[in-house]
């Protein structure tokens, strides 16, 4: 994920729900980001703190359900466990880099333990009945993800947030300039997040292609 271009990636894609389950998923994100607007306002470091800590589990759970799923049926998993284990990875990374510029408070620190316990336990029943209802939210929650790091980069453009330096683990995972400022890793990390958004838009529609095709065996 870190070698990807930056500049060749679409920011305004928005899936429109066209069945109920997508509009199940697109509500629930929606409810999701009503609570960390509330609660964050406009501190963003921090808020990307405690939402990368559950943007990073999605693609560990998915990956970890079609491993066993490939394990037991003996089939190929054409590239789906790669693809969401580089996710996980990736969205760790977003958050070990705002470690460095947002220190989390202890009470961030309890709401990451409670969220990501309950989002943990949640995503993997979710998997579990409708792995495409799964990855469509993953593909609103990255949406959500490209607009709030949009906001952020309005706020340092604006004077609003410092643009600090760039934290060395950035600048070494991104290939980034040595005199690179947050700026340009806000912007790394957004490019991220609207990758990540198009590929669980297409695997959310992949399976819905499958599902319309019952004689057709899945192989995810």
């Amino acid at each position: 994920m870190a070698q990807q271009s930056h500049t060749a990636v679409r920011l305004d894609r928005h899936h429109t729900p066209k069945s109920p389950s997508d509009t199940v998923a697109y509500r629930f994100v929606k409810l999701l980001r009503f609570f960390a607007d509330t609660f964050f306002a406009k501190r963003y470091g921090h808020r990307a703190i405690v939402l990368e800590t559950v943007a990073a589990v999605p693609g560990m759970v998915a990956a970890s359900l079609i491993h066993l799923r490939c394990l037991r049926r003996m089939e190929k998993d054409d590239g789906w466990i790669a693809t969401l284990l580089d996710e996980a990875e990736n969205e760790r990374m977003h958050l070990m880099t705002f470690i460095e510029i947002a220190r989390p408070s202890w009470l961030e620190r309890a709401l990451i333990l409670t969220v990501q316990g309950i989002f943990y336990n949640l995503f993997f029943l979710t998997y579990l009945i409708s792995a495409k209802t799964a990855h469509r939210i993953v593909g609103y929650f990255e949406e959500e993800a490209v607009i709030s790091y949009t906001q952020y980069l309005a706020e340092i453009d604006r004077g609003r947030h410092d643009n600090l330096p760039a934290p060395d683990i950035a600048i070494d995972y991104w290939q980034l300039p040595q005199n690179a400022r947050l700026r340009d890793v806000v912007e790394v990390i957004r490019a991220d997040e609207a990758g990540h958004r198009d590929v669980n838009h297409n695997f959310a529609n992949e399976l819905a292609s499958q599902q319309r095709q019952p004689a057709h065996t899945p192989s995810h």
